[in-house]
């Protein structure tokens, strides 16, 4: 028998059923359920497709318990409305010929209170997972032990109505049934715990259930798998011959396969290090007669035919194929024609390889994704010498280029400490997967992949103006796109986004280094009312109650149709996003706002950065054409309309551009202190929170066409601005629960006003700032807390006495604000200074918080004017035709005062709708 008839020839279990072959698809988590656990149509799909030439596969773990989640977007077998989705699942699998397995788990104590509406998860005991922020559980009763056993067998049930051909037990991945047997994570003292003994009674307790449902409601070809996790690191934790103790129980109640949990399918100990063996070697040198008649399946690293031999080869019966099978949906055939693979993704076959998008954006595949919409580019292949500066070095990057692909980058000049080298290593590498510059910079060190990125991008240029050359071509001829846009912070990449989406060729122009603008130091969210997310978490809003409030906030001078496109387009703007990957689905406020609609990522984290990588990752994928380092030098005008640009690079090489339509985006100007000043002489002097490209270059280009403008004084400075770095402190702290406090120890306004208010308060003050002050509750909600901590901005202390002492500030005056102000919690009514909003929890967790800030430039209202079709007008108010505008370059929508995620709204709803009505004037 050659090796590949063994992989591929029919193979029996224990208990007779007959697989076709010893290939099984892993169980991989997709994220792609509804948001109470059901199954979507995408989940139906991306499994049928992988069904027919592969044996068997085993459905992603499905929760037993409304607690038991551990992914967003998992999907649930926790009560009996479930079964038809599942059933559509299986039915899918077995009608290509394919086996049918699910399995199914419960987090325990590895679930975030996140995903299960802030309740706390459970245990066997009250220990938290040795993790950053995990939460600590709430132990089981034993009485509630018994009654988990009991669901973990109504879950066995429902799969077997459901049509499953199996279950796999999931005693593995710290999960629940692993908790209890390990003596680090079950620290009973009952009949549940204490003992190996004890520890093994609640996997085989999972076990005897299942065998009673089987029983009950199944034939004996329905097949019982057990997966488990071979050992912990923990100390104390699962060692190995712990795991063979329980192999044995397990196998003398009876299961049809056992199913090893390790990243690779050969891995050796994670606890005795010195010792190569693989764990596969051990078990087989270590099992029973009885044990060694229960096949044995492996997973982890299985690519080609060869993997899946070598796995046999060492003992494995059985070969669970994991992320090769998402990138190749057709996997087991292609095995079986004997063609070599290699485990990427072409970043344009999403849709024809059926992956759900949140699968998409799964770390692991995001890690396969390469860029393929470059085809085209067609390098002139070579080694080209690149000379970039990041903050503090020169260096000299040295990137080769293949005619499709970027092949290597070596830094051939600058520091070689470790760290430095590391995160070249790094930016390097998501470079070369992702084959594109324009990937997120590594954390920490910003500017040294700036610098790295802008060193690829200037060889990608030079490569393909050498291989026009090298053809005959004319490098110096204008070029042709349908919509230029330029400016690529959040507006203008939504407008280039949208307008290629339907169907227009698109370049996108930024004067920066790098791509961003000042999107990516937004901080609170996006405003929008009466979104699916709102309703999901029960909040009551109106898109009425929001054009109020934010009339109000703008001292009733916004434009009112440019404000009521605005209100009515933000829920689609939200839906926008998310249908390209971009979840905002946790929700706080901000000042100016009676309900919670500020809608941001999931963990808390700042909006921006997380708003800017989505967005570049969809335009890479689109193979949306980016010029960095270059200025909109003219927007050419003829005849009456727009039809191009004149721009010039960083190499002051000129290239002129025809274009029929433009959209500028390059935002507000607040890093131009004389235009600031020349609108408003009393902000001389304040720092800025803007980007250093935010000089209202894109106001000058439209006027010079003849654009008018409209608000130029209206200038917005923010409240909690740090004034050594500038560095922004979001809204969304104060809108977590943190309190203003003077230097004398007191509160002096109410927080959750409006921004002007708020400054105009501290501005007030004798010292002329304030401290923002939260505890450790507020922190854990807000991740931006913990950048604010990683930058040295944040003074801490154990408690507030300490606190206090650590700030200059009148101890006894401190303690009795924190005091008044926690009793206005409890009551939930402010009687000081009347906040009505985020008067969410005491301030009472230590350690305890303060961030030392002022008021800065932060939002120019003002800009040039538009009708609501994005359309620039000119003085006399009529559209300028082939120009487009929007973001803070426009003015009018936000009137005196911006509030507070109404500017990542404005954005996205009129950049959209820019790149809309760019793309159909193309079309015309």
């Amino acid at each position: 028998m050659t090796h590949n008839e063994r992989i591929l020839s029919p193979f029996t279990l224990p208990n007779g059923t007959e697989l076709k072959n010893r290939l099984l698809m892993a169980p991989m988590t997709t994220c792609t359920g509804y948001f109470d656990g059901t199954v979507t149509h995408e989940l139906v799909e991306y499994y049928r497709v992988r069904a027919g030439s592969i044996g068997t596969i085993i459905v992603e773990c499905c929760f037993v318990d409304d607690l038991g989640l551990a992914f967003p977007g998992a999907i649930g077998i926790d009560n009996d409305e479930k079964v038809a989705g599942l059933a559509k699942i299986a039915a899918a699998i077995k009608a290509e010929g394919s086996k049918a397995i699910l399995q199914i788990y419960h987090g325990g104590r590895m679930v975030d209170p996140k995903l299960i509406g802030g309740r706390t998860p459970v245990g066997p005991s009250a220990v938290a997972a040795p993790r950053d922020g995990a939460a600590t559980p709430v132990a089981l009763t034993t009485d509630e032990v018994a009654g988990m056993v009991v669901k973990f067998g109504d879950g066995v049930r429902r799969a077997i109505q459901a049509g499953f051909d199996g279950v796999e037990i999931h005693g593995a991945n710290t999960y629940l049934i692993q908790q209890f047997y390990s003596p680090n994570s079950n620290q009973r003292d009952d009949e549940w715990g204490g003992s190996r003994d004890n520890r093994a009674k609640f996997p085989l307790a999972v076990l005897e259930i299942t065998h009673k449902m089987v029983r009950q409601y199944a034939d004996d070809a329905f097949i019982i798998g057990y997966r488990f996790s071979p050992e912990e690191m923990e100390v104390p934790g699962i060692r190995f011959d712990d795991t063979m103790y329980l192999l044995e129980k397990l196998v003398a109640r009876g299961v049809d396969y056992l199913h090893f949990s390790v990243g690779a399918s050969l891995r050796s100990s994670i606890v005795d290090t010195q010792d190569p063996t693989p764990l596969i070697e051990k078990y087989c040198a270590m099992r029973s007669d009885a044990l060694a008649q229960i096949p044995v399946m492996g997973v982890g690293g299985v690519v080609n035919a060869a993997d899946a031999e070598q796995g046999l080869d060492h003992g494995y019966d059985l070969i669970a194929v994991g992320r090769a099978t998402i990138a190749y949906p057709d996997w087991a055939e292609r095995i079986a024609r004997g063609e070599n693979l290699e485990l990427f993704i072409d970043s344009t076959q999403r849709e024809a390889l059926t992956i759900p998008e949140p699968l998409w954006r799964f770390s692991l595949v995001e890690a396969m994704i390469r860029d393929m919409s470059m085809g085209d580019a067609k390098f002139k292949p070579g080694v080209f010498v690149e000379n970039v500066q990041d903050d503090a070095n020169a260096l000299v990057i040295n990137v080769s280029l293949e005619s499709d692909r970027i092949a290597d980058i070596e830094m051939v000049s600058g520091p070689q400490q470790v760290e430095f080298v590391t995160s070249f290593e790094e930016i390097k590498t998501r470079i070369l997967d992702a084959n594109t510059p324009h990937v997120d910079a590594i954390s920490g060190a910003t500017s040294q992949s700036e610098a790295v990125k802008k060193a690829v991008s200037k060889a990608m240029v030079k490569s393909t103006k050498a291989r026009v050359a090298e053809e005959g071509g004319d490098t110096c001829a204008p070029k042709n796109y349908d919509v230029v846009v330029v400016g690529s912070g959040g507006a203008g990449l939504a407008a280039a986004i949208q307008a290629h989406d339907e169907g227009a060729s698109v370049l996108i122009v930024e004067k920066m280094p790098t791509i961003g603008g000042n999107t990516i130091k937004a901080s609170a969210g996006m405003n929008a009312a009466e979104t699916r997310f709102q309703r999901v978490k029960g909040i009551q809003d109106s898109k009425e109650l929001f054009y109020a409030e934010s009339l109000k906030g703008g001292g009733n001078k916004n434009n009112p149709e440019l404000l009521h496109r605005f209100v009515e387009n933000a829920p689609e703007a939200i839906e926008w996003l998310a249908r390209r990957g971009i979840m905002l689905n946790d929700i706080t406020t901000t000042g100016g706002m009676s309900i919670d609609r500020t809608h941001r990522p999931r963990d808390g984290s700042a909006v921006g950065g997380y708003l800017i990588s989505g967005l570049v990752r969809n335009v890479t994928k689109r193979g949306i054409d980016v010029m960095l380092d270059t200025a909109v030098d003219d927007i050419l005008f003829s005849d009456g309309e727009v039809s191009g640009v004149r721009l010039l690079t960083d190499e002051n090489e000129a290239v002129t551009v025809q274009a029929k339509s433009v959209v500028v985006a390059t935002g507000g100007f607040s890093a131009n202190s004389a235009m600031v000043v020349k609108y408003r002489p009393d902000l001389e002097g304040f720092v800025t929170t803007n980007h250093k490209g935010a000089t209202g270059g894109g106001i000058a280009l439209l006027e010079r066409i003849g654009a008018g403008t409209v608000d130029m004084g209206e200038i917005q400075i923010h409240p909690t601005v740090e004034q050594k770095t500038s560095y922004l402190i979001s809204e969304s702290i104060r809108g977590g629960g943190a309190i203003l406090v003077s230097q004398q120890g007191n509160r002096f306004y109410n927080e959750m006003s409006t921004r002007d208010k708020v400054s105009a308060a501290i501005i007030a003050l004798p010292e002329h700032f304030a401290y923002i002050v939260f505890d450790e509750h507020v922190r854990a909600k807000n991740k931006a807390a913990d950048e604010y901590i990683a930058k040295g901005l944040v003074t801490s202390a154990s408690s507030p006495r300490a606190l206090a002492a650590a700030l200059g500030m009148d101890e006894q005056a401190f303690l009795a604000t924190l005091e008044r102000y926690n009793g206005f919690v409890e009551k939930q009514h402010d009687d000081d200074f009347g906040r009505t909003t985020a008067l969410r929890a005491p301030i009472n967790e230590g350690p305890f918080h303060a961030i030392q800030i002022a008021p800065g430039v932060h939002h120019t209202m003002g800009g040039v004017t538009v009708n609501t079709q994005t359309e620039v007008l000119n003085a006399e108010h009529q559209v300028i035709p082939g120009a487009y505008a929007a973001g803070e370059v426009v003015g009018g929508i936000h009137g005196g005062n911006r509030i507070g995620g109404n500017a990542v709204a404005d954005i996205i709803i009129f950049g959209t709708l820019a790149g809309h009505q760019a793309a159909v004037r193309a079309r015309g």
